[in-house]
């Protein structure tokens, strides 16, 4: 297929935007064998990275397939197909059915849980062909899970970027190092808080197409980004793996797509060849990691772009291989010793709202010395549903040169009462430093009616006007707010009255206390309608808000007419 490509290129890069990115790229592609292990992929298309910010990434800025898509538009086929396609342009268009299954699942759950990203699948394929070819071509079982594990690289800083162990290898079968795990390249530590359970059986796992595909749409979407935005699709993407190269290629697929495809049978999806851990025939490509139980290795090299022939193998090298392998250099992440608060002010917020503070914590050596490009994990701990900015309880930040990594802001839940913010060091066992966050009840300073017509009714009737009120809090409407209206005795007595006006409950029975009422999205209240008994006179009602808001608001009752005397017999 690579051989391809130069053809593709002369031919039509005069018409197409794609030519330009395609000319790209194919000059940083090989084509080495597709292995079930993604042996050796690197973060860039040029040169090795040991990033310590690759933990903000889905992949830890591991390496990915470099292939680009024919230069001209699939032709759309109906998606119930099962022919094997025939010619270049549609063998790419086609994407195994379960896989493309999950796509679209993937895009309408995120269509509902958070309609302003914008989320369309033709993404989720576009990453999903650079991270893994499709799953190697719908490697999948029925349920979606892929037939063989899909492992990266082994993260140890040996030409990528070093993450210690974050899941006691319950991912990724690692003790000691990170690596991607499955069809969307999750790295363990990201997926942790980004996972999610795609197909309802309960659990969440890497290796299956619906959970990953879920979780790569909620990675994509968080941070309020809008995936119709050029530049918050841009930002989401380098986010995925941060690398213009990486970017330019997904949108590359992503664009391709949109123009059309069709549904393949699992397992007949067209594989990848090349990579970006080709290094043009370099001596420094990274050392071929173990394949994990039950992969393929990895198999040799084929001819890179433009149809060239196989390269002649190299000598063997004279030069014994080390008795014992090279010490890695000590990461900064190594030094840390423990961890210091950074100056963070107390953290309380109402319901609903964004915390003012933010969490700022410092990692220091055993001296007291500030330690700068360590990774340190913030998590929410507590029955709360207070979240950090996009939706997360779960964020990772390295810290600055002063060594301090501030956590993204805060906004509470609408569970009031405490939780605890934990900041640990991520590949570093140290103990971690807790965080108190308080959420406070939604509350109103001042309450008014919204109309000033007078409240009378005949005793044994109906009041005409409902009571409707508007809460504020410092001049702004109050959302929210949690009210009681009580029907009392006097100004100075707020012992519910026994007789007057009263409001009726769902049985129709009298009721003179309704608690639990809430403002709406404007801060207004409006209350059910008031009935009178026979007791004619003036009667008070008293409402009183979260916060400390009171109004009271007379009503009349006069009484009823009486009948008049009937004629005496004569």
């Amino acid at each position: 297929m690579a051989a391809q490509f130069g053809r593709r290129v002369v031919k039509g890069a005069a018409t197409t935007a794609v030519a330009a990115v395609a000319v790209a790229a194919l000059s940083a592609s090989q084509a080495p064998g597709v292995t079930d292990t993604a042996q050796g992929r690197q973060s860039t298309g040029s040169q090795p990275s040991s990033d310590p910010d690759a933990d903000n990434s889905a992949t830890g800025n591991s390496p990915y397939y470099t292939d680009l898509p024919p230069l001209n538009s699939p032709t759309p086929t109906p998606t119930t197909g099962t022919g094997t396609p025939t010619g270049t342009g549609e063998a790419e268009a086609g994407i195994p059915a379960t896989v493309l299954d999950a796509y679209k699942k993937a895009e309408a759950a995120l269509g509902e849980s958070k309609p302003g990203c914008n989320l369309p699948w033709q993404l989720l394929a576009a990453i999903g062909k650079v991270e893994s070819g499709q799953a190697r071509g719908g490697r999948v079982d029925a349920n979606g899970t892929t037939i063989t594990p899909i492992l990266g690289p082994v993260l140890n800083g040996n030409g990528f970027a070093r993450i210690t162990d974050t899941d006691g290898g319950a991912y990724d079968g690692d003790t000691t190092h990170d690596r991607a795990v499955g069809p969307m390249q999750f790295i363990p530590s990201t997926w942790e808080w980004s996972g999610r359970d795609g197909n309802g059986d309960g659990k969440k796992d890497p290796n299956n197409i619906y959970d990953a595909a879920l979780a790569a749409g909620g990675y994509l979407c968080r941070f309020g980004w809008d995936l119709s935005d050029k530049a918050d699709l841009r930002r989401a993407i380098l986010s995925y793996n941060n690398s213009t190269h990486y970017l330019n290629t997904v949108l590359s697929w992503l664009e391709y797509y949109r123009k059309g495809t069709h549904e393949v049978p699992d397992g007949t999806g067209t594989l990848p060849s090349g990579r970006s851990d080709d290094n043009n025939g370099s001596s420094s490509s990274p050392t071929p990691t173990p394949t994990s139980p039950g992969t393929t290795p990895p198999s040799s090299q084929t001819p890179g772009g433009g149809g060239s022939t196989s390269p002649s193998p190299k000598p063997p090298t004279t030069t014994p291989p080390p008795s014992t392998p090279p010490t890695t250099p000590a990461t900064p992440t190594d030094t840390v010793d423990h961890l210091e608060d950074a100056g963070t002010a107390n953290l309380t917020a109402t319901a609903g709202d964004a915390f003012a503070e933010k969490i700022a914590t410092r990692t220091e050596t055993e001296a007291g010395k500030a330690v700068a490009k360590v990774r340190v994990r913030f998590t929410i701990v507590g029955d709360t549903d207070s979240v950090f900015t996009g939706g997360e309880s779960v964020a990772t930040v390295v810290t600055n040169s002063s060594g301090v990594a501030t956590a993204p802001a805060l906004k509470a839940g609408e569970k009031t009462g405490d939780f605890t913010v934990r900041a640990t060091v991520v590949g570093r066992a140290v103990s971690g430093l807790d965080y108190k966050a308080t959420v406070t009840a939604r509350q109103a300073d001042a309450l008014a009616r919204t109309g000033d017509t007078a409240l009378t009714c005949v005793a044994g009737g109906e009041f005409a006007d409902q009571v409707e009120l508007k809460a504020t809090y410092k001049g702004a409407a109050a959302d929210g707010v949690e009210a009681t209206a009580t029907l009392i005795k006097a100004a100075d007595d707020a012992t519910v009255n026994d007789k007057g006006p009263y409001f009726k409950d769902a049985d129709g029975k009298t009721v003179r206390t309704l608690a639990g009422l809430k403002t709406d999205a404007n801060g207004l209240l409006k209350l059910p309608k008031l009935y009178a008994d026979d007791t004619a006179g003036t009667f008070l009602l008293r409402i009183n808000t979260t916060g400390g808001a009171t109004l009271t608001v007379e009503l009349k009752v006069t009484a009823a007419p009486s009948s008049s005397p009937s004629p005496s017999a004569s």
